[in-house]
């Protein structure tokens, strides 16, 4: 099943900038800002802003199976690139 990538950039409230990639397997803008703001309440960031346009349609790609489970379980997976916590 294709995934949907979401390149995101945030900026938390100390003015780190955040860069991750929000897995969908629905094609929504909306629904990836929305999930990117949870994934930022869960690592302790949910005064992180993100807007609609931080958060844009990168590609579609083939099936990434060491993501499937979050993505089944939660609705999305993050890829986290720079900034983010380990």
């Amino acid at each position: 099943m294709a995934i949907h990538v979401y390149d995101t950039y945030a900026t938390s409230s100390s003015g780190k900038i955040l860069h991750f990639d929000v897995l969908l397997r629905e094609k929504s803008d909306e629904l990836a800002v929305k999930y990117a703001k949870a994934w930022l309440a869960e690592i302790g960031e949910a005064d992180a802003t993100v807007k609609s346009g931080n958060c844009a349609f990168c590609h579609t790609t083939a099936d990434l199976p060491q993501f499937d489970s979050e993505i089944d379980a939660k609705g999305y997976a993050i890829y986290k690139l720079e900034g983010c916590p380990v």
